[in-house]
């Protein structure tokens, strides 16, 4: 009769080398690996967006008088040597100031609490799209190993995320909105719906979350019919790496001896699949959302922009077309803070999973 077992009991212990000392050193070191990742990043973005000369002459050269466009500069401080202007950009980073947009004089950490919480339901939809696509095909791919199905959703997956996210979200409403008529061309909801849930107080700014909290269910599905063509353009790159990851590890973790040791016990091949290969393969994947985060933020900025979908990716766009260096900088830095601490934070949960990551 057959046996159920479980991978704990067959995989041998891992080492527990340095204890939880391992992981708290793990954690201080990851930790402070942060701050000379960040002044990298701030210090290529501040000099990128110096090749063109300062900011002001930029976004305004053209559109002034000479001696008030000298003025607005020397105001700003830009005819300053580089290092100190440098030096004092550091300074107002650390005390959370990242300067005023020249378009439409708002503070940039401003711009980034009213759009950022539209560009993070973005990617929690995006995330929703990969996880229910690229695991459960994944797992398919690796079962039916050199079949023709796996075959099929391997070139899938290469088109998934081979595809430019501008140009699959233009085919999805080609399809979807303009031929067939069934989902909107674009926003994040209908205006009626969308007026409401800004007018209400204290607003998430996650158009979700608010519906739920107005308890108007046409609000909730108006919502989520709008968010389907974006994070299906924005999920589908995702998903595409989800789904040759989990093969490929699936199908590395269905040679290893617990498994055979399994199959030699009677344990059906289903069950090998779904409880025992199935858990330690998605280690991996704790492992890569980080870099998925990434990727989805800079994605965003097409996929926003193709469904006007206003988040932080939307107005990027918008100052890039003004030339509003000083807002695209702040921007800029500010997505790479966070890519760096979500970094941060999947690295101590894959060393919490897996203690072998530690070391």
């Amino acid at each position: 009769m057959a046996t159920a077992i479980d991978a704990a009991d067959l995989v041998p212990a891992a080492s527990t080398r340095g204890g939880r000392g391992g992981l708290w050193r793990y954690i201080v070191i990851r930790l402070f690996l942060i701050i000379p990742t960040v002044f990298i990043l701030v210090t290529v973005v501040f000099l990128l967006m110096r090749v063109t000369g300062d900011p002001i002459t930029a976004a305004l050269g053209g559109k002034l008088p000479p001696d008030q466009l000298k003025a607005r500069i020397h105001d700003a401080g830009y005819d300053r040597p580089l290092i100190i202007q440098y030096v004092d950009y550091l300074w107002s980073i650390l005390r959370g100031d990242f300067g005023t947009t020249l378009t439409d004089h708002q503070p940039v950490i401003q711009v980034l609490l009213t759009y950022g919480a539209a560009t993070l339901e973005l990617a929690i939809y995006a995330l929703i799209v990969a996880f229910l696509i690229g695991i459960p095909f994944g797992l398919i791919a690796a079962y039916r190993r050199d079949k023709w199905q796996d075959a099929v959703l391997r070139v899938t997956a290469i088109l998934f995320y081979a595809t430019p996210i501008f140009f699959l979200g233009l085919m999805l409403k080609l399809v979807f909105s303009v031929w067939l008529g069934a989902l909107p061309v674009q926003g994040r909801a209908s205006t009626s719906y969308e007026l409401e849930l800004q007018s209400m107080q204290n607003p998430t700014g996650i158009y979700i979350v608010d519906a739920l909290r107005l308890g108007d269910m046409d609000a909730v599905g108006d919502v989520l019919w709008h968010a389907i063509l974006p994070g299906l353009a924005l999920g589908l790159l995702t998903a595409g790496i989800f789904l040759r990851l989990v093969r490929t590890n699936v199908i590395g973790t269905l040679g290893a001896q617990y498994v055979t040791s399994g199959r030699s016990r009677g344990v059906s091949e289903y069950r090998l699949l779904t409880k025992h290969a199935y858990r330690p393969a998605l280690i991996p994947i704790v492992t890569v959302i980080g870099l998925q985060i990434a990727i989805l933020l800079s994605g965003a900025v097409l996929t926003e922009t193709t469904f006007e979908w206003k988040g932080i990716g939307f107005m990027l766009n918008q100052y890039l077309q003004a030339r509003d260096f000083v807002a695209v900088q702040g921007i800029v830095i500010m997505i790479a803070i966070i890519v760096a601490v979500t970094n941060f934070i999947v690295d101590i949960v894959a060393a919490l999973i897996d203690p072998r990551v530690r070391y």
